[in-house]
This record gives C-alpha cells, structure tokens and sequence, in this order.
C-alpha cells in the first residue's frame, strides 16, 4: 500500500523537521500522496478552509435557490454489500466495518460554489475534480502533543430526544465505542501516556436537506521521541484512518474492497495543513466528486453486528447533503 509513495512520506519529513509549511493530501490506500509547499497551492487549483488555515477569499452570500436532486441505489443493491459485510462480522473477521457507496446527484451549484458557501470545519475545492466539507478532524498536533477525534453515530436532530437517543442508543455506543478503542491504540504506536479526554461528545451539524447530529470524542497522547517532527512517518502509521475503515484494519479493509465494489479515490482519505510548527488534519467526508460531468455523493456508516439494513441505508442517505443554509 505504501511502497509507491515511500519517498512522499519520507519528504514530508524532511520539509517538517525543516520547519517549511506545507499542504499534503493522501488518498484512502494511500497511492497517491500529493504535497504543496505555501507558494504551490494557489497555482495548483486548490482552494482550502480550514480553522487553521485558508486559501479562500471573502465571497457574497448565495443568492439562488438551491436545486438539489438525490438518486440513490434500491435497497436490495445496497443490501448486496451490506450482506457481504454481515457475513464476515458473524464470522468473526471483523467487528466494524465502515460500509459506503457513491449515489448520483444533480444540482444547480459548480463544485466551486459548494466550496465557497459550505459551512464546515474543514474545506477543500480540488482541481474542479472533488470537493468536501468534513466536519472530522483527523490528528491536530500542537507542541508534541498529538490528538485524534473519531466520529461516529448520527442523527437527525428533528428526532425526539435525539441527543440522548444517540448516545444511549446499542448499536451507535458499540460502534461508537470500538471507533475509540482502535484510535487509542493506533495513537499508542506513534504518542506515550494515550488517554481518552472527551467521550462521546455531540456536535450539531447545520444542512440545507436536514440538521443532525454527530458523535466525537477526543484522545490525546505525547508524541514518542522517535516521532518527533515527522509528519510523514506519523500519517504513513496512522493511514488508513480507523474512523472510516474498522478494526481488525487489514481484514476489514480486504472486506470493504470487496462488498463495496466501487474506487473511494480521495473519500476517506486525509489531508492536512503543516505550519512549520503545528498540524492541522482531516478526513476527507462529506464528499462529491466529478465524474464525466456527472456528480457523485460518496457516504456510509459503520457496520456492527448489531446494525440493522433499514437503518444503515438510511444513514447513508441521509449523509447525503450540502451545508448551506
């Protein structure tokens, strides 16, 4: 998975031990990791938004209506992968497995206007090819101290009790609480002294389509002296994101390639912003890519065995949204 890029990881440490900021993307499997220096990105055709760092100018409110038109797969198409990953889950060579699929939208907005006017932690506009708007922050490291924030369960906020309901519901606990479990123990192999600091913590997510809201929590740990301003080596370690992969990784991501039978490409993969300093990092979701002038949204959810095939396949559309309002 990483032998093409080894030498991208390997610059990535070089420019971060040198203290020279830079913008790196790594795509799911990792097969293409794209770096920028500061200069670089204006040229490249990225626009970027983040908390910590933006490339994007001051722009108007948008004024038209929004048109927006989903067409996801039949159930029983969603069903066929959904089954896939039950069967290797009772089997035991899994116990979560992070489901997605691509469905066809058509809408009036350029991929550059749903840059301009998302509101979300973290935005990027890539070459007129993808844009997302991800609320998931992958790793922040400020001061040799490095923390993750894995997001799992969601719900529209219009349901009755729905915080509460999502934090005591079984299933999105269970997930919830293996999300948590395998980032801890990804952030032990690169940060000593791994705690978990916040624990299913719920944030409100604002769409045109509908409000939900989303589970994270917080683990934090000091880096290792091995470690130390290497960034490369820290995301060629922590990649795949266990977030949007599962646990065990290797097996289940053997399982994803199979059920989900499409290319993710640059969904789910990270990116992120050096300062010469400080990083900045997220997953790449919330997702919609450009393909022959057709649009494609690409979302999911996370499989336990306790995960119900109605339910699942209503997450996965409900994902499905821009957030302007």
């Amino acid at each position: 998975m990483f032998s093409v890029n080894h030498q991208k990881f390997i610059k990535m440490d070089e420019l971060s031990l040198e203290k020279t900021p830079f913008f790196f993307i790594i795509d799911f499997l990792c097969e293409n990791v794209e770096i920028y220096l500061e200069n670089e990105i204006e040229k490249s055709g990225l626009l970027i938004d983040f908390q910590s760092f933006s490339t994007s100018k001051t722009n108007n409110k948008l004024t038209k209506k929004i048109e927006w038109k989903s067409y996801p797969e039949t159930l029983q198409s969603f069903k066929t992968g959904f089954d896939k990953v039950q069967k290797n889950i009772h089997r035991g060579d899994s116990y979560l497995v992070n489901y997605t699929r691509k469905t066809k939208i058509e809408t009036n907005l350029s991929l550059e206007e749903i840059f301009l006017h998302s509101d979300a932690k973290y935005k990027v506009f890539y070459k007129d090819f993808f844009v997302f708007f991800s609320p998931e922050t992958f790793v922040k490291i400020i001061d040799d101290k490095i923390s993750t924030y894995p997001m799992k369960g969601t719900i529209d906020a219009s349901v009755e009790n729905a915080k509460e309901t999502l934090k005591n519901d079984k299933k999105e606990k269970a997930e919830h609480y293996t999300v948590v479990d395998l980032l801890r123990n990804d952030l032990s192999m690169v940060s000593d002294d791994v705690t978990v600091d916040q624990f299913q913590h719920i944030d409100l997510i604002k769409t045109q389509q509908k409000d939900l809201y989303a589970m994270s929590s917080e683990i934090v740990g000091n880096i290792k002296p091995e470690f130390k301003g290497k960034i490369g080596s820290i995301m060629k370690k922590l990649l795949p994101a266990g977030s949007i992969l599962g646990a065990p990784k290797l097996k289940t991501l053997e399982i994803i390639l199979e059920a989900e039978a499409y290319q993710r490409g640059y969904y789910t993969g990270v990116c992120g912003w050096f300062d010469g300093k400080n990083v900045d990092s997220c997953v790449m979701i919330r997702f919609i890519e450009k393909d022959n002038d057709t649009l494609y949204f690409k979302s999911g959810g996370g499989i336990t065995h306790m995960s119900k095939l109605e339910d699942e396949y209503q997450e996965m559309k409900n994902k499905i949204y821009v957030p302007i309002y």
